[in-house]
């Protein structure tokens, strides 16, 4: 299953949430409500997805070197966020 996350994760990391959502239980023992999920989903999307799957790696919690990949993940979302709002500012100039 972790394969074909990382192949979905490639196309975009909300497809990779869908996908495992749908054919795993990740998401329901990451996280104890549906709410962060799903905000998660439109707020920060590969965050979402690296702590679900390190909590799912580290049996049930994340530790050591999974924080440092789950804060790799936060980079890449804010990275999406500044990178969109530089390209837009670009443009309108």
């Amino acid at each position: 299953m972790g394969c074909f996350v990382i192949l979905f994760a490639l196309i975009g990391p909300r497809v990779a949430l869908v996908f495992t959502w749908i054919f795993s239980n990740v998401l329901s023992l990451a996280y104890d409500s549906w709410i962060v999920p799903f905000l998660g989903f439109f707020l920060l999307p590969w965050t979402t997805l690296a702590y679900a799957w390190m909590w799912d790696a580290g049996h049930h919690g994340v530790s050591g070197f999974e924080w440092f990949l789950v804060g790799l993940a936060f980079v890449f979302d804010l990275g999406s966020y500044v990178g969109g709002r530089s390209r837009r500012t670009a443009r309108h100039a």
